[in-house]
C-alpha cells in the first residue's frame, strides 16, 4: 500500500506544488515526477480523459513518485468511487458551496466507519487483495486519501465558517477563475483581494488551503498567497510549457 507523500508533507508543514494535466499524457506526469513536483492534478472536470486513461496516468505517477490527484466533474458518489478505485490518492471536487455538500463528498471518499465508500477489496486500490485484511487495507486507504473541496463561488465564501467545521476535509482549494465569475468578473485585483481574505481564514481554521488559477509568470503573486497561508499550489502544465518556450526563444534571440 502506498503512502500519500503529499499528505505527509502537508502534515509536516511544507508547501506542496502540483501541475495540472488536462489531457491523456502519462509522459507529462512522469516529467513532473522527475523534476520533483509533489503531485499532479489529473483534470477530468475540464479535460477529456476516460477512466482507463486516468488509471494509466496514475500508474505513471506511481512509477515516478508523484501523488496522483484527480479533479472530478461532479459530486456524485459513483463518480467519486470510480476515480478512487483507479488508484488516485486524492480528489479535488469543484463547486462545493455548503457544509452539507462538503460532508457528502468526504463521506463518499472514505470507507466505514468514516464514510460510505463502496468496497471493492480485490481491486487495484487495495493492491488486488494482497495488502492484509480488507479492514486493514480500508483503514490505510482512509488515512491516505485526500478530499479537497474547491472554494470557487461566493456562496462557498459565505458558508466558509460551516464548511471549515466538516471533518475529513484535507484541503480547501481556492480558485480564481470561477470565483471571479461568481463575483461578476470584477477584475483580478478584486478577486485577489477576496482570496487574500479567504486564504488566511482557512489556515486559521487549521485546514490546509490551496491557491489555484495561478499564472506561471506570476511567481511573486503565488509567493504572496503562500505568505498568507496557502500551502497547496496548482499551476497549469500547459502554461509552464508556454512560459518555458517563450523564455528559450527570447534568450536565444537575446544572445544573437
Amino acid at each position: 500500500m502506498r503512502t500519500n507523500t503529499t499528505k505527509a508533507k502537508l502534515a509536516e508543514g511544507k508547501v506542496v506544488y502540483g501541475a495540472i494535466v488536462s489531457r491523456f499524457a502519462p509522459d507529462i506526469v512522469e516529467i513532473f515526477g522527475a523534476i520533483k513536483y509533489d503531485f499532479v492534478m489529473i483534470d477530468c472536470e475540464h479535460g477529456p480523459m476516460n477512466l482507463d486513461q486516468v488509471e494509466h496516468m496514475v500508474r505513471a505517477a506511481e512509477a515516478f513518485g508523484i501523488t496522483p490527484i484527480a479533479r472530478i466533474p461532479d459530486h456524485d458518489d459513483a463518480t467519486i468511487l470510480r476515480f478512487l478505485d483507479r488508484g488516485v490518492q486524492g480528489l479535488i471536487i469543484p463547486h462545493v458551496n455548503t457544509k452539507e455538500e462538503a460532508e457528502s463528498v468526504t463521506q463518499a471518499a472514505r470507507y466505514y466507519p468514516e464514510g460510505r465508500r463502496g468496497v471493492a477489496g480485490s481491486g487495484r486500490a487495495h493492491d488486488y487483495g494482497t495488502a492484509g485484511t480488507r479492514e486493514e487495507s480500508s483503514s490505510w486507504i482512509n488515512s491516505q486519501v485526500m478530499v479537497i473541496p474547491m472554494i470557487e463561488e461566493t456562496q462557498a465564501v459565505d458558508n466558509l465558517d460551516s464548511i471549515l467545521k466538516v471533518s475529513g476535509v484535507d484541503v480547501l482549494h481556492v480558485a480564481a477563475g470561477d470565483l471571479s465569475q461568481s463575483m461578476g468578473n470584477p477584475g483580478s485585483a478584486k478577486v485577489r483581494e477576496l482570496m487574500g481574505q479567504v486564504i488566511p481564514k482557512i489556515r486559521a481554521g487549521n485546514v490546509s488551503v490551496g491557491a489555484g488559477g495561478n499564472s506561471p509568470a506570476d511567481a511573486s503573486g503565488v509567493a504572496e498567497f503562500i505568505k498568507l497561508g496557502a500551502n497547496f499550489i496548482t499551476v497549469s502544465s500547459q502554461g509552464l510549457l508556454r512560459l518555458a518556450g517563450e523564455d528559450f526563444r527570447n534568450r536565444v534571440e537575446a544572445a544573437l
